[in-house]
Order: structure tokens, then sequence, then C-alpha cells
């Protein structure tokens, strides 16, 4: 339809859109969404970006609904406060119960930040975080890794919304 109008639509075309126009979209998606379930699901994993390990921290509620992600070098407490506090900054909500597995800068963290919260560290629950990282990892082998950790985080902050947006099963946004 583009093409009989004399448009040329290339993947370079696509592409500049998506970097255009991705993050307000996905920015969009996040504030129109209701609020999260009181159970957050909290895992780390990592990422070799030019041959160096970083480390993808992610928050999904009980529905699978990614709340955040952070890329960042370390996973210790520091780094650990520093994405409960971008969390809680970007939801503006705390929850009843955190599930995390056994990392020790989980707990130290939420420890300071979130001191009512209930933290359980199984793994086995915290499945749904651990295959949240599915269609990232996907992604990734697509685009042949990730160029920098600014480029990662710039496109797993709006593909990680975008993605659970249209995942099949779940109701879409009401406006």
């Amino acid at each position: 339809m583009l093409a009989m109008r004399g448009v040329a639509l290339t993947y370079e075309t696509v592409r500049a859109w998506c970097l255009k126009f991705g993050q307000s979209y996905a920015n969009n998606l996040r504030r129109r969404s209701p609020r999260p379930g009181g159970t957050w699901h909290l895992d780390e994993v990592f990422l070799k970006i030019n041959g160096r390990i970083h480390y993808l921290w992610r928050a999904v509620d009980q529905d699978g609904d990614v709340l955040d992600i952070l890329v960042q070098r370390n996973t210790d407490k520091k780094a650990a406060r520093k994405f409960f506090r971008k969390l809680l900054k970007g939801l503006r909500y705390v929850p009843q119960v955190i599930i995390a597995d056994k990392l020790r800068s989980h707990s130290t963290a939420k420890a300071e930040v979130l001191p009512s919260v209930e933290h359980v560290q199984e793994k086995s629950r915290n499945n749904r975080a651990e295959n949240s990282h599915q269609p990232t990892r996907v992604r990734e082998y697509l685009m042949r890794r990730f160029k920098s950790a600014a480029h990662a985080q710039r496109f797993l902050s709006a593909f990680g919304v975008i993605s659970s947006h249209f995942r099949a099963g779940t109701s879409p946004v009401q406006s």
C-alpha cells in the first residue's frame, strides 16, 4: 500500500521509526497499564557486551508483566539497592511479597530499602522471572548481541513493556 503511494519502506526506515517512537510508545503503555500485583518476582541474568559481563536485573509481577529492567556491571548490594530504588520510583507502589533467588545482595538491599516487605527466597518459586528472560535471549541472538550497556538498557526497557503488552493470553490495556 505504501509502495503504491510512492513511499519507500526499508528495514532502515522501520529501525529509525523504532528508535524515534519506541520509547514513547513503551512509556505510554506503562502509564496506562493497571497497577501491578502485590507479588513481585526479581531475577538477574548475565549479558556479554563487548566481551565484558553485565547483569540484566528484571522485576516481573505475578501475571508475568515486566515492571522494570536495569543493566549493570555488578550484582553487589549497591547494584541491588539501585535497582530497588529505580523500581519503586517508577511504580510508586510497594509490594506485599518479593520472590527472588538466593543472591545475598537481594536480601541486604531489601532490608535497607523495603524493610516491611516479606521476602521469599526459593529458587522454584521464581520461575516467572526466569521465564521472562527467554524473549530477551531470543532478541539478543537475533541482534547478534548488544553493542553497549546503554544500547541494551535503552532497547530492553522498551522491549520488555511492549512484548508483555502483546503477549498472547493477556487482556489489552483499557484506555
